[in-house]
């Protein structure tokens, strides 16, 4: 057993009890629907929050429209715009690394957990592993046997982050880790908070996750040896999928049901206009702006 696994051990971990910060101030943003751009910027305030003195968030959200989220360091040229923009899709850029994700408006739900970073074990795999253990949780809840992967697996087609390489590390799989994708988690730091968010597949949908691609030839059927939702693992409904998600969160921070002030929302709309729906952030890679 790893340092990380005892520690996981010795606070209760992966068996549905509050966690090691639930005696802190945190609060429940319940699923909200909201444009990517939207969505990336608020968990920025939720940092900008916690760092100030302000309560840590955990929270679950939707894309509406439909979103593809780019790798922080993602080459632009492997979307294809074109079809994005006649679906309807929206196109932003992450802070976090890895592939693209099609973050779809029913078949998608996402989560983010920020929390300042003197809170958390200064290892990344360490604070990844202890902010994961509500995700794990809400898998259990739903009657899905999810777990870390239990080996690698050679990438599929890299700039898909649900196609790339799999690592016992930090990918999320059915089957007890031996099967089939089920979420994709990342994680930076942000005016001295931690940020973790990640997207669960509901339902995986890989004709639409494939097509925001531009020359990816990968056939649906291989997508979909890789890539799984709750969908093929449980009889529940979107709805039900949320709640139990929602409710682990909840549970493992002892967080109380909450909102973003007016402040918050209009720092969200700044840094929205200033980063996440600007060409220069989202059509330009790291090194060539």
């Amino acid at each position: 057993m790893s340092d990380s696994d005892a520690e996981r051990d010795a606070v209760g971990a992966d068996d549905g009890s509050a966690g090691p910060l639930a005696d802190r101030e945190w609060r429940l943003i319940r699923e909200e629907s909201r444009p990517g751009p939207l969505n990336m910027a608020l968990d920025e305030v939720a940092a900008e929050t916690a760092a100030d003195g302000g309560p840590r968030t955990v929270r679950v959200y939707r894309w509406e429209p439909s979103c593809l989220s780019m790798g922080y360091t993602q080459d632009p040229e492997t979307v294809d715009w074109d079809h994005c923009a006649d679906a309807g899709v929206d196109v932003t850029r992450r802070q976090t690394g890895g592939g693209g994700i099609y973050h779809d408006h029913d078949g998608d739900v996402s989560y983010s957990i920020t929390a300042p970073a003197s809170e958390l074990p200064g290892k990344l795999l360490d604070a990844y592993h202890r902010l994961c253990e509500p995700v794990l949780d809400a898998f259990r809840a739903l009657g899905v046997d999810a777990d870390y992967a239990d080996e690698e697996r050679p990438a599929i087609y890299h700039p898909a982050c649900y196609l790339r390489a799999l690592h016992p590390a930090h990918d999320v799989c059915a089957d007890g880790g031996a099967g089939r994708k089920l979420s994709g988690n990342a994680q930076y730091r942000r005016e001295a908070s931690v940020i973790q968010h990640g997207s669960v597949t509901f339902d995986a949908k890989p004709r639409e996750h494939l097509a925001v691609f531009r020359d990816h030839g990968v056939e649906e059927e291989r997508f979909a040896d890789r890539v799984g939702g709750i969908t093929d693992y449980a009889d529940a409904t979107r709805e039900a999928a949320v709640a139990a998600f929602e409710d682990a969160l909840a549970r493992w921070a002892d967080a109380e049901a909450g909102g973003w002030t007016d402040a918050e929302l209009d720092r969200a709309e700044e840094i929205a206009d200033e980063k996440y729906r600007s060409d220069g952030w989202v059509r330009e890679q790291p090194g060539r702006r």
